[in-house]
């Protein structure tokens, strides 16, 4: 670091345990921070002992500046095909959110994990059990391993201080954050997932004791360095950990580099610590779609949607209808922050500002609006790269001359038809919200979208109606609770095997399952407006052939058109012992070939009675005694009425 690139010397910046920290910082001015954040900064300037401070502005010549070092550095590489543009690589160990090393930190153990059967006879000071639905980690060991990793990580590195906003900034239902980071990539990625600006200092000075969400953030990797760098990506892949603690409002995330390892506004804060916070202040965060949709009367619906990680919430969220009369606005893909207002109406923002979207299966046929929206301003991690400077992944073989040569994400050469994969299967796009072409008008009005309808789904290849609508809420709260999917590449779990993933948020509670539940059944209170709630299955397979039953992407939109009605109070249902069904001929099949409408609905009764089994079971396993008893009711009243099927 040059003398000259030092704007201010910081001097006497008073600990919060005492004592004084002497850094030079490379950009802004830490004595305007607000205090809070002053010493939230000196306290890991202290601990981490990086060489300088740069405080972050999200401006576009500070981009410029970043993404220029990252090309010059290796660690970017600039697509020469697409405008504004880069992919980067990797290390082969840091590809993925790492549950089994990320760690819900409280005083008790059944604040995080809930006390099924197979934890009973665990006490919260003994061996950290490790559930399905929670893993746990006491406070004194927390601090232990963090001690061992975090002292002196930054050393030889800048620390880059980014002030950001989960929401438009200031909005009644915006959050701010602070995420130190000694990797510039995220500085880009940051920019891109959450509004980066000087203004959120405002908006933690204006707040209620100057309140901010801590995201700490390091890679592990303190120069001169002591590992092999592999694809100009510094980590410390062998002992990542990613710790919560949801009363400090905090996250420490050690040694991965990788999206929502680092990007901490994204599952850190906007699903595992905003649901406590969402607790505690009578809101809703989940891992939600919301879309509005606009139908042939010109009458717009909002939805927001659960579906397990890469199960098609964003192909669903930027649908292309097929049917003429209708249209599709995407308001966010991932995440809804969703409150009742004055009115009793339901009512969501996103808190997010761009897409960190699954490549492989996303093309110009299931997703032609994903599609458009990357092809610019957007970063690729661990796609292929033509030789013309664009990106492929699996799902784009019929797009591009199948002789086209392709670097592989792992740097190797290869065509299509060749052995192996050119991208990795969870490799990703981080694009701007803002330039997708079906964003909605209001996607960043700060009172958020009226709510008619929740939708859950997942893939479903046996037994599982096209859709069904829940007889009321607490049905409705059940079959979320009793949400399962295949398996999917976006974590560490192999494809093929059918896992619960209860609300779509399995990796995701900040605390209790349990208790989370019973603050959705706490929604239901008089004067609320409660939107209707749907089960989607679009994966169901005939048993005979094995081939999909229902022809998914744009036709979709039919299915969402029967919800509409129903919300409307259309008489186009028949009660069913899963919930309401659709009548037949309810939803419109024109111009498609061959629906199997009785096969689509059927239920077969040893297919459900098994299910409704192993669901009672999982229930019993995994939550126990915190599970609602309101909720075993609700499964209780399932399994008399398919006993009648």
């Amino acid at each position: 670091m040059d003398s000259k690139d030092i704007i201010e010397e910081v001097d006497d910046v008073t600990l919060p345990e005492g004592g004084v920290v002497h850094v030079p910082v490379v950009k802004g001015f830490f004595l305007e921070l607000p205090l809070k954040v002053q010493e939230f900064v000196a306290t890991y300037v202290d601990l981490l002992q990086p060489k300088g401070v740069y405080i972050c502005d999200g401006s576009e010549e500070e981009e410029q500046e970043i993404a220029d070092k990252l090309v010059d550095r290796g660690l970017l590489i600039p697509l020469k095909g697409m405008e504004k543009c880069f992919a980067c690589r990797t290390d082969p160990k840091d590809v993925a959110r790492v549950e089994n090393k990320t760690f819900i930190v409280t005083e008790k153990r059944s604040e995080t994990v809930p006390t099924g059967k197979k934890y009973e006879g665990y006490k919260d000071d003994t061996e950290i059990p490790h559930g399905m639905l929670g893993r746990w980690m006491s406070r004194s060991v927390a601090e232990e391993e963090m001690a061992s990793r975090l002292p002196g990580s930054m050393r030889g590195r800048v620390m880059y201080i980014i002030p950001f906003s989960m929401g438009p900034v200031g909005g009644p239902a915006s959050k701010s954050g602070v995420q130190i980071t000694d990797f510039n990539y995220v500085i880009l990625s940051m920019r891109i997932m959450t509004r980066v600006t000087p203004e959120v200092w405002d908006a933690i000075e204006e707040s209620p004791d100057q309140e901010f969400v801590q995201c700490i953030h390091t890679i592990g990797a303190p120069r001169p360095l002591q590992r092999k760098v592999i694809n100009h990506w510094p980590d410390d892949a062998e002992h990542i950990m990613i710790a919560h603690f949801p009363l400090q409002r905090r996250v420490i995330s050690y040694g991965s580099g990788y999206g929502g390892n680092s990007l901490l506004g994204k599952k850190c804060f906007a699903l595992r610590i905003a649901s406590c916070m969402a607790r505690d202040e009578g809101w809703l965060a989940e891992h939600m779609l919301i879309m509005s949709v606009t139908d042939r009367k010109g009458v717009e619906k909002f939805f927001a949607a659960a579906f397990p990680s890469a199960c098609g919430k964003t192909n669903m969220a930027m649908m292309t209808p097929s049917i003429p009369g209708f249209k599709v606005q995407v308001i966010g893909d991932d995440i809804a922050w969703m409150r009742f207002d004055s009115n009793g109406q339901l009512r969501a923002i996103n808190p997010e500002n761009g897409f960190f979207g699954v490549a492989p299966g996303t093309n110009w046929k299931t997703n032609p609006v994903a599609m458009q929206t990357a092809q610019k301003n957007t970063i690729f991690t661990n796609v292929g790269i033509t030789d013309d400077g664009k990106v492929f992944w699996e799902g784009m073989e019929k797009e591009i001359d199948p002789n086209t040569s392709i670097t592989t994400w792992t740097g190797e050469k290869w065509k299509i038809g060749m052995e192996g994969k050119a991208a990795h299967p969870n490799s990703r796009f981080c694009v701007p919200a803002s330039q997708c072409p079906v964003i909605h008008p209001l996607w960043e009005h700060p009172d958020g979208v009226p709510i008619s309808g929740i939708i859950f789904g997942g893939r479903r290849p046996r037994g599982v109606p096209l859709v069904f609508e829940s007889f009321d809420w607490k049905h409705g709260v059940m079959i979320g609770a009793a949400l399962k999917s295949e398996a999917t590449a976006a974590a560490e779990h192999k494809a093929g095997g059918v896992m619960h993933d209860p609300m779509a948020m399995r990796p995701f509670f900040g605390y209790n399952f349990g208790k989370y539940l019973d603050h959705w059944l706490s929604m239901d209170q008089p004067g609320r407006q409660l939107p209707k709630i749907f089960h989607v299955n679009w994966f169901r397979l005939d048993q005979k052939t094995g081939k999909f039953l229902w022809p998914g992407f744009g036709d979709n939109i039919r299915v969402v058109d029967w919800m509409i009605k129903r919300i409307d109070g259309e008489d186009v249902a028949v009660e069913s012992p899963v919930g309401w069904l659709p009548k037949k001929g309810s939803i419109d099949t024109s111009g498609l070939d061959d629906v199997n409408w009785d096969e689509l609905f059927s239920l077969p009764k040893e297919y459900w009675m098994e299910d409704v089994e192993e669901t009672k079971s999982f229930f019993e396993d995994e939550v126990g005694k915190d599970m609602p008893q309101a909720v075993y009711d609700e499964l209780e009243k399932l399994k008399k009425r398919v006993q009648t099927l």
